[in-house]
């Protein structure tokens, strides 16, 4: 084989040529040159099932012929494909489109935003939105939480390896405890732990001695997705969307991993019955091409002419292929099938966990599943469970790998392996996850037995 035709090749050139901030090469050594479904082909064409697909963003999987067809066509038509935030037809349809699927209180009650391409942008112009709204100037994020690798957006991430090198990060954000019932941080779990979290949202914002100034927005993810697949219960959703409320601070649904119908529903704060002020979506809304937007209610729009910007705000090939996207996921049928296939994957891991010393926990709703491993022979927690294992779990995905899985993780410690498969995953390429995961997860447990 001509070495320019291998993976090694590729690799050694990347390394020499891109950041060292590149991640996803270094667990996945391979140069790809063609995807289909739930599928992705190396130069040197060895097939590889992706239960990653875009971090979440290929909701129809690689190359959906629709999707396909439906940039070809606007190509084809001559349309323009650049135009800032001037409107299109292609752009029209979108936004009718994403009008369609809001909850039935919001529609005709809002406006939306068209931000520069990735879920960081979004969270940024939601912040500078409200804000500008309230005339407030703090933020209230939770532990745990991702909301982007900018400046303002890293402020508000949990994650502190992501923020220990980068000084005087966005001011004035302050985090509460998120319930994470396998590992509470109050050492309850369950729902007595839901209820401490809730309590203490909510006496902390009512208390005139808290030290916390009123916020411009509290922001959170319906179910937590870089910090570990951790669904917010729907009573702690409730909590933190009544108290918002009775105190006029707009609550903000991070909606750009778990939205779009990932979590069985089109966007997971369904779940609880809840309706946020505001809403960012990305990933999947662009149907494979970068998008971010931010719907909000319409008392929220205080901005002046030019207040929030971006050049690649008019994207059109992604409008036409997100239009796609949202009129397949948002189907019943669609959303149902998620669901039973989520549910198929979780109740295969729950009885693997049964077998093996080395899964903690698994969790998630639809087809956002979190499984987390644990060093069985590690110090026991608050809760009495055994420390997370991020050694474990990479090499679980090491092995996964090299039999042709690619999974990502995430987590405290990079210790739970994420199921970001393609909603349109069969129900035989599931089975060929199940066999290669349960088949690595096995072997390495009973080497540390």
């Amino acid at each position: 084989m001509d070495k320019k035709l291998t993976n090694e090749w590729f690799i050694g050139r990347q390394n020499d040529f891109e950041s060292s901030a590149r991640s996803y090469p270094r667990k996945f050594p391979f140069a790809l040159s063609k995807a289909k479904g739930s599928w992705v082909e190396d130069v040197e064409g060895n097939r590889y099932l992706d239960f990653l697909c875009g971090a979440g963003t290929l909701a129809l999987g690689h190359n959906d012929e629709e999707v396909s067809k439906a940039m070809i066509d606007l190509i084809s038509s001559g349309a323009p494909l650049h135009t800032l935030d001037l409107t299109t037809p292609a752009k029209d349809k979108f936004v009718e489109s994403i009008f369609s699927i809001l909850p039935a209180q919001m529609q005709g009650n809002v406006k939306i935003q068209f931000c520069s391409p990735s879920g960081t942008d979004a969270t940024d112009a939601a912040i500078k939105l409200c804000k500008t709204a309230t005339g407030r100037g703090t933020v209230i994020a939770f532990s745990g939480g991702y909301h982007g690798m900018g400046h303002g957006a890293m402020a508000l991430t949990g994650n502190l390896a992501a923020k220990s090198k980068v000084q005087n990060l966005m001011p004035g954000v302050q985090f509460m405890p998120y319930p994470y019932s396998y590992r509470c941080p109050f050492g309850l779990g369950g729902e007595a732990g839901t209820a401490a979290a809730s309590a203490y949202f909510e006496r902390t914002l009512k208390d005139p001695e808290s030290g916390i100034p009123r916020p411009a927005a509290v922001i959170i993810e319906p179910i937590q997705g870089e910090g570990g697949v951790i669904p917010a219960p729907a009573s702690f959703l409730q909590t933190v969307r009544r108290v918002t409320e009775e105190l006029g601070i707009p609550l903000i649904a991070d909606e750009i991993q778990c939205g779009m119908g990932r979590s069985g529903n089109v966007f997971a704060f369904e779940e609880s019955g809840i309706i946020p002020d505001v809403i960012l979506m990305s990933k999947a809304i662009g149907g494979s091409q970068p998008m971010s937007v931010v719907v909000y209610k319409k008392d929220l729009d205080k901005w002046t002419a030019g207040a929030h910007a971006g050049t690649f705000r008019g994207n059109q090939l992604a409008m036409v292929a997100g239009t796609v996207v949202i009129n397949r996921i948002s189907q019943p049928e669609f959303l149902s099938e998620v669901r039973r296939k989520g549910a198929r994957i979780k109740n295969a891991l729950l009885e693997l966990q049964k077998d093996v010393r080395i899964i903690g926990d698994v969790r998630g709703r639809g087809l956002m599943l979190g499984i987390e491993f644990i060093d069985p022979n590690g110090e026991k927690d608050i809760m009495g469970h055994p420390e997370a294992s991020g050694t474990i779990a990479a090499e679980v995905q090491k092995r996964c790998f090299n039999k042709h899985l690619v999974m990502e993780k995430g987590g405290r410690n990079g210790s739970v392996m994420r199921c970001l498969c393609a909603l349109t995953v069969s129900d035989s390429e599931i089975d060929t996850m199940l066999d290669i995961f349960s088949a690595v997860v096995r072997e390495i447990d009973s080497e540390l037995h």
